[in-house]
């Protein structure tokens, strides 16, 4: 992530990854999850942190999680159903569980159906938000394969090109490929100008927004930084009177192509796996995963990722920067840090679990 969505060093509280896994999962524990998939939920959610995107980690999602679940908007024990299935397919009903646990028996299912017939793609709809979207595509990257996780619906974030009314939520796409010495590609990314969860994390650390990253209520875009309060947000996370714009900001500068690329998520994701469209309506996940040894040799291909992905890292960088960086290597990197170091957290996301871990009756000890 760009420098000024982290939280300053001087004000950081530097937490060990496991620590923070323990409280996150026994605070899913007593949202009513199974132990099982109380695990899995906290291990989405600590993947974010330790990779460096902060913004799907528990410093926004988890207390967005627990507000869903303290008013029944979500299913904690969800009875996955088989809508359809194939050989290399299958279209599921995720019964209004939380994507968190959720997608990965998709995914799963995809990496399954992938070892017998080279491709797995799956569908999951009715189910809610999945965390980082490269947790799921990263599955695949661990049975040797390539994955691709896409999630789309809500309608209520992004606008379309030229438009003055959201029509997609934040689109996220992650495709991720295996590599043998170098760290796995991934490329994990909303189909906005900005994430989403960024513009909530830049206000708590009273940042402002870049220009182009949002418009204002008649769909113009704002060319100029702008400092959001909580004022500007409604009590569920979302803008008042403000819109995110497509990846490219506008027109002249390739929003059409974000649009587009919207427009896919919302189609593979939700009218695939017969759904509605996100702003009729309709949301889902799309899971696929590609046997690498169905149309080459694994060792040959990862061999092949090395050579490339470290013939991307050592292009010559262009002037005031100091290297080029390949997607995935930034989050390895990270990983590397912050499991050693522990992750850092803004003092009021402590204050925060403070108080949650209180009211749950759960012992705090970092």
């Amino acid at each position: 992530m760009l420098e000024r969505f982290h939280v300053s060093e001087e004000d950081a509280i530097r937490i060990n990854h496991k620590k923070m896994h323990s409280v996150t999962k026994q605070i899913f524990t007593k949202m009513g999850l199974s132990d099982e998939d109380a695990e899995l939920s906290a291990d989405v959610l600590i993947y974010a942190d330790l990779n460096g995107v902060d913004t799907h980690g528990v410093s926004n999602m988890l207390r967005t999680y627990v507000r869903m679940y303290q008013l029944d908007k979500v299913n904690p024990r969800p009875s996955i159903k088989v809508v359809k299935e194939s050989a290399a397919t299958a279209a599921l009903d995720g019964d209004k569980g939380l994507g968190v646990h959720t997608a990965p028996f998709a995914m799963k299912m995809a990496i399954e159906k992938a070892k017998v017939s080279g491709v797995g793609i799956v569908t999951l709809n009715n189910a809610g938000h999945l965390g980082a979207a490269g947790f799921h595509a990263k599955l695949a990257v661990d049975a040797d394969m390539i994955g691709v996780c896409m999630s789309g619906g809500g309608g209520f974030a992004m606008l379309p090109t030229f438009g003055a009314e959201p029509r997609f939520g934040t689109q996220p796409i992650a495709w991720a490929a295996p590599a043998n010495k170098e760290a796995y590609f991934m490329f994990d990314a909303a189909m906005t100008q900005v994430a989403g969860n960024k513009i909530k994390l830049l206000e708590r650390l009273e940042t402002p927004l870049a220009p182009n990253w949002i418009a204002n209520q008649d769909g113009s875009p704002i060319d100029q930084e702008k400092l959001l309060t909580k004022e500007n947000f409604h009590e569920d996370g979302r803008m008042k009177d403000l819109h995110m714009l497509p990846l490219g900001g506008d027109r002249e500068n390739g929003s059409h192509k974000g649009y587009g690329f919207a427009a896919i998520v919302d189609i593979m994701c939700s009218m695939l796996g017969g759904a509605q469209a996100g702003f009729l309506g309709g949301s889902g996940h799309y899971f696929a995963a590609y046997n690498i040894d169905s149309f080459s040799d694994t060792r040959s291909f990862k061999q092949n990722m090395d050579d490339f992905l470290k013939g991307l890292k050592e292009t010559p960088p262009a002037p005031g920067h100091k290297r080029v960086l390949y997607p995935g290597l930034a989050e390895y990197e990270s990983r590397e840090e912050r499991s050693k170091n522990g992750i850092p957290y803004h003092p009021e996301v402590i204050e925060w679990f403070e108080s949650i871990t209180s009211e749950l009756e759960i012992e705090l000890n970092w």
